[in-house]
């Protein structure tokens, strides 16, 4: 299983995330390093815990209050793997996001304006290029359709993976750096669909959350907190099989 860290970008500073509150998060200052400069906390990421495959939340793009593609650009040039998400709502933007650097755009739930973008998405790109987000907040979707934020998150993961979706990433937003462990839905999710490669997101607090999802089969994991905060460090990834190369 792969272990992904996040950058949380919001004014060219790398944020510690907590609870999806995001009027409330603070520069990270970690173990690691601190958000002050993005690029180096990514650098640590590789040099201190050999982990070149970095995951970035573009939070200004998310709101629609700017973007960070300089960084992007910095970051690939750099030789990171990159996934993104910045607010994707068609598939213009995602084959701009992909030319800046991202190696695989992630389309979130909460940005999409409904479910009939995705399709244009995932052939623009290729299913291997992009992950779905199922963005929740405590369980339950979160969407700017009020459609789609009242339907159950496994209709939802499956009506996405009917369009072409083959990477699916479970994000609650309520359950980052909130030290509550990762979704309960990763089980049934997994078991409703067997065949599709999903990311864990959010909640990872300790080295025995990373053994637990491995096991029930996730392909990767996002954390973030638990680097900053030194609970999972490097000893504790290189007992995990194989190595971050996630493309």
């Amino acid at each position: 299983m792969d272990v992904i860290p996040v950058l949380d970008l919001k004014g060219g500073r790398a944020l510690h995330a907590r609870r999806g509150e995001r009027a409330q998060y603070d520069v990270v200052r970690g173990v690691l390093g601190t958000g002050d400069d993005p690029v180096a906390l990514a650098e640590a990421f590789r040099d201190q815990l050999g982990l070149s495959t970095v995951y970035v939340a573009d939070l200004d793009a998310i709101a629609g209050t700017g973007d960070h593609r300089p960084i992007i650009a910095r970051l690939a040039r750099s030789g990171f793997k990159l996934w993104v998400d910045a607010g994707i709502r068609d598939a213009q933007a995602a084959a701009a996001l992909a030319a800046v650097g991202a190696t695989r755009v992630v389309v979130g739930l909460e940005s999409l304006p409904s479910l009939a973008a995705l399709p244009a998405i995932v052939s623009r790109l290729g299913p291997d290029a992009m992950a779905f987000c199922l963005d929740l907040v405590e369980g339950k979707a979160l969407s700017p359709d009020p459609v789609l934020a009242a339907t159950e998150p496994l209709l939802i993961a499956g009506l996405a993976v009917a369009t072409g979706a083959r990477t699916l990433i479970v994000l609650d937003l309520a359950r980052v750096g909130a030290n509550r462990g990762p979704s309960p839905l990763l089980g049934p999710l997994r078991s409703a669909l067997p065949t599709i490669r999903f990311v864990a997101g959010g909640g990872v607090r300790d080295p025995d959350d990373l053994q637990a999802l491995s096991a029930r089969g996730c392909s990767a994991v996002l954390v973030a907190t638990a680097l900053h905060e030194g609970r999972i460090g490097r000893d504790e990834l290189e007992r995990l099989q194989p190595p971050n190369r996630s493309r």
